[in-house]
């Protein structure tokens, strides 16, 4: 049987915005199994990205009940939430988020000082997560002297030494070309199918969701489809 590691109940986000009320979210339900790709598409406006805060312990819904790997996260908040976000997610962005003056080590090496491994663990660690991006013989290179695709591996790379349960991926390839776009998603793609790794992937790009295996398609905070994409890139 297939084990639950998101499950989203009921989902509902209100903001406030002066007078006017938003409905960002409006009663979304879906389960991601441990081990899935899937993919979270929609126009601007949609919801995707509040979507993606809730699952990202990010935020908190209004009302509903969203379940990461077994535990209720709903109604946590504050410390217990980072901590929780600290625990089981690793992130990946559109933009490296990665500092100017550390070499590619020392990136993937960061989050786990904050979380006490030890020297030699974390440098073990890090270590591995390079190697497993393809960037072992990049490791003592900084941001300035990596191509926008080595910079988004290093971050991938950070995501994966924290051991996450699950790896949430925010518009990856937004800032890459479409060669160096496919072999990020190449990457994705090998991590869910080699480590079993679960990973959710916000895009605006059919053709980069057609890597997924499920793709959650969302209009005016409505879940309108969960389907297969149309052409899975195998």
């Amino acid at each position: 049987m297939p084990t639950p590691m998101i499950t989203i109940s009921d989902m509902h986000k209100t903001y406030q915005m002066g007078d006017v009320t938003v409905n960002a979210l409006q009663g979304v339900s879906f389960t991601i199994n441990q081990g899935e790709f899937v993919a979270i598409m929609g126009p601007s406006g949609s919801g995707k990205s509040t979507l993606m805060n809730m699952i990202g312990c990010l935020d908190t819904p209004t009302s509903g009940s969203y379940q990461l790997d077994g535990e209720e996260v709903a109604t946590l908040n504050g410390n217990t939430l980072s901590a929780v976000r600290a625990r089981k997610l690793g992130f990946v962005f559109q933009q490296y988020m990665l500092l100017p003056r550390q070499n590619a080590l020392r990136q993937v090496e960061m989050p786990l000082i904050y979380r006490g491994v030890s020297t030699r663990e974390r440098r073990q660690r890090a270590e591995v997560a390079l190697r497993i991006v393809g960037m072992a013989q990049r490791m003592h290179h900084k941001p300035t002297e990596l191509s926008g695709g080595q910079q988004q591996r290093v971050a991938i790379a950070r995501a994966l030494a924290g051991s996450p349960a699950v790896l949430l991926a925010d518009e990856p390839t937004g800032a890459l070309d479409s060669k160096t776009s496919e072999e990020i998603m190449r990457i994705l793609q090998r991590l869910n199918r080699e480590q079993n790794l679960t990973v959710v992937l916000v895009t605006h790009e059919p053709d980069i969701a057609e890597y997924a295996q499920r793709v959650l398609t969302m209009r005016d905070g409505l879940l309108v489809s969960d389907a297969a994409p149309r052409a899975h890139a195998a």
